[in-house]
């Protein structure tokens, strides 16, 4: 039976045993890493590459850091090759960044066989991030959409608005207001949210009740995506 401790014990020179344990272990953590990016992905840019790349980048990881070993002339020489290489692909979102850290840092501690370091670590970090997935925390929403239309300048109409705004609204904030047709009708935009078990639907169906209004457009934004 291979003893995992006696492979920890012995850093330099790794035998082919060694080898082989450190790639296996480094994709199985890498898998469960890329598993946990892709259960707990929220947005609309999902690559499907990338989620491959979180895959493949501790192994690579891995198979440097055993090569250099304990040689500080390999190290340096690993540092001058691998600085022809150039990276031009850009991550704009910082999750998806601690994802391949998180994924370059297991298939390390592999390389340098720290085993036990490597699967408490990744454990940890997937256990945590489907916690942040599942929980509010970090979701600050202080409103839930965008409300435009536009509407007759007349003192009894905007009068009829405000009153169903604050019917249906926990907070509205005017964002910008435009004249058309020569000042006869303004279009007017707001954010807004909604009251606790107030329907948009309803909203939407209070305001089509005030004669001049027109072209009334909802857009919600959804808890779930981030852009």
């Amino acid at each position: 039976m291979l003893d995992v401790l006696s492979l920890q014990a012995t850093s330099s020179n790794p035998t082919v045993v060694m080898s082989i344990y450190t790639v296996t272990l480094s994709f199985i953590l890498s898998v469960m890493i890329a598993f946990t990016y892709e259960k707990t992905f929220r947005g609309l840019s999902y690559s499907r590459n990338y989620v491959q790349a979180l895959v493949l980048s501790p192994i690579v990881a891995a198979t440097v850091m055993q090569a250099i070993g304990d040689s500080l002339a390999s190290g340096l020489g690993m540092m001058g090759a691998l600085a022809i290489i150039r990276f031009r692909t850009s991550l704009k979102d910082p999750r998806d960044i601690i994802f391949m850290f998180a994924a370059l840092a297991s298939g390390i501690a592999c390389g340098v066989n720290g085993y036990s370091i490597a699967l408490v670590g990744t454990i940890g970090f997937c256990l945590v991030s489907f916690f942040l997935y599942f929980s509010p925390f970090g979701h600050i929403s202080t409103f839930d959409g965008m409300l435009r239309f536009n509407l007759v300048n007349e003192k009894d109409e905007i009068n009829h608005l405000e009153t169903v705004l604050k019917s249906y609204c926990k907070i509205f904030a005017l964002i910008s207001l435009r004249e058309m047709s020569q000042g006869k009708r303004i279009d007017y935009a707001y954010q807004i949210k909604l009251k606790k078990g107030k329907e948009k639907n309803m909203m939407v169906g209070e305001l089509s009740q005030i004669n001049s209004i027109e072209n009334i457009s909802l857009m919600l934004q959804e808890t779930t995506v981030e852009l």
